[in-house]
């Protein structure tokens, strides 16, 4: 019964090889057999959209789709650039992906290139290629807080593994706005001559995973931890290093013994077994930066069986009750380190936290406990000293969180409870019943959020609202 909500982008790739059958044999294909291949065009923007090419904006997401436009006043060669008018703090952001109909062979080239100015100095979020609904953005690579000028001049952004484009759509991409009241915004950013390119200068390749640190963590049969910071470092032709996050599957993942965890292309690993494992890896024939020990304690025992009643609890996760919204466990704020999974172990559905600085948990539609006590919640920890913070945010009557910026509380109709879950027990299930009393006391008709602050690591379960 537990809700709780992931967005993902999801397509199907289907690649099909067909092979005539006779009289009930498959014939094996000749060794002269030249299989179809893409045309290696690594034009994307010259004055122009290259064949095939398409913009799609991220509406969904908040982006203005009017931000973009080809300008033919400014250029840095020939006579026309792409512009993007990125406006103000407030009023969305200018992002969108550049994908075309005729897929492309990129294997033959070594980096994106491109020329770029904007009205004043300014700092691109996000900027790269390989988002493509085909691929499930299978070969994504990002460049971030790429810093232009008010001249023209040229970026590079290298291609992790070449050999593995050959059959690309998502030529180009871009997000750029301002995340803050006084970041960047309101500005004209130009971009011209973006092409794949063989520069042939990009040298000393230095992957990395889990950015480059060699990380111990403990957990149990049935848990699934996906593997982040992956970067790869190339030295450019100026003598700079440049660092791009790209997708997992560029990496060949390995696992010391896949009794205990197994890793697949997504860099998804999945625990198995009790017992100690090693995961690494490898890009384009040289041994990444970073690894990570699984030390697999068995199963996980179920936190306490619930005993309160269903008509006396606001549920948010729970296999006792049904839940009284769904909510999103991964909500991504700026300058978070933590990493969420749900995991069923044991049979039980709990939520992991590795890594943990801040996040939080965010209620899709408000809780009324107006008629409700407490917030009960069950932690596990395995590590002695571990502490995590918890703040109950009432959200007012405009289900808007609005906090101060410079000391994290909230403002306007917000209201909110903070409470420190110590004392917690090393290997066993420490369970706590918190009043909503303080702030809450008279306003808690409007519960939008639980934040989490503290651990590092920790375990989540029984999270409810109730009144005995």
């Amino acid at each position: 019964m537990k809700n709780y909500k992931t967005i993902n982008f999801r397509s199907i790739l289907l690649l099909s090889l067909a092979c005539t059958l006779m009289m009930g044999c498959e014939r094996e294909f000749s060794e002269d057999v030249e299989f179809a291949s893409f045309p290696p065009n690594g034009d994307v923007f010259l004055d122009t959209f290259s064949a095939g090419l398409n913009y799609f904006p991220f509406v969904d997401a908040g982006a203005d789709p009017e931000a973009f436009s080809v300008d033919t006043n400014e250029a840095f060669e020939g006579e026309a650039s792409m512009r993007f008018d990125v406006p103000a703090f407030g009023n969305g952001f200018v992002g969108a992906t550049f994908n075309t109909t005729a897929r492309r062979d990129l294997s033959g080239f070594d980096a994106l290139t491109f020329y770029a100015k904007a009205s004043q100095a300014a700092s691109i979020n996000s900027i790269g290629y390989g988002i493509s609904g085909e691929t499930n953005n299978k070969f994504q690579v990002t460049a971030n807080n790429l810093n232009v000028s008010t001249r023209w001049e040229k970026y590079v952004i290298p291609i992790p593994d070449p050999s593995k484009l050959i059959n690309e759509t998502g030529l180009f991409w871009i997000a750029e706005g301002a995340s803050f009241e006084g970041d960047e915004g309101g500005y004209v950013l130009w971009l011209d001559e973006i092409k794949f390119e063989k520069l042939g200068t990009v040298a000393q390749p230095q992957p990395a995973i889990l950015g480059g640190e060699a990380i111990s963590e403990q957990t149990f049969i049935g848990s699934s931890i996906t593997l982040n910071g992956l970067t790869q470092t190339f030295n450019l032709a100026d003598g700079t290093n440049q660092t791009v996050s790209i997708a997992p599957s560029y990496f060949n993942f390995e696992s010391s013994d896949i009794g205990v965890a197994t890793v697949n292309e997504l860099g998804r690993i999945n625990v198995l077994g009790e017992g100690t494992a090693n995961i690494t890896a490898i890009l384009a024939g040289v041994r990444a930066e970073g690894s990570l020990e699984i030390v697999s304690n068995g199963v996980l025992q179920p936190a306490p069986t619930p005993t309160q009643p269903q008509a006396n609890v606001a549920s948010i996760f729970s296999d006792a009750y049904a839940n009284a919204t769904e909510s999103n466990f991964s909500p991504g704020f700026g300058g978070s380190t933590t990493e969420t999974s749900i995991a069923t172990l044991n049979d039980n559905a709990v939520v992991s936290y590795v890594n943990n600085n801040f996040t939080g948990i965010i209620f899709n539609s408000p809780v009324d406990a107006s008629g409700l006590s407490f917030l009960h919640i069950d932690v596990y920890v395995q590590q002695s000293g571990t502490e995590v913070g918890i703040q109950i945010r009432d959200v007012g009557a405009n289900q808007t969180i609005e906090t101060d910026v410079n000391t994290g509380l909230p403002i306007g109709d917000d209201r909110d409870l903070r409470f420190d879950l110590t004392n917690l027990a090393v290997g066993q299930w420490t369970s706590f019943d918190i009043p909503l009393g303080g702030d809450l006391a008279t306003q808690k008709n409007n519960l939008g959020a639980l934040i989490l602050v503290g651990g590092p690591n920790f375990i989540l379960d029984n999270i409810y609202f109730y009144t005995e």
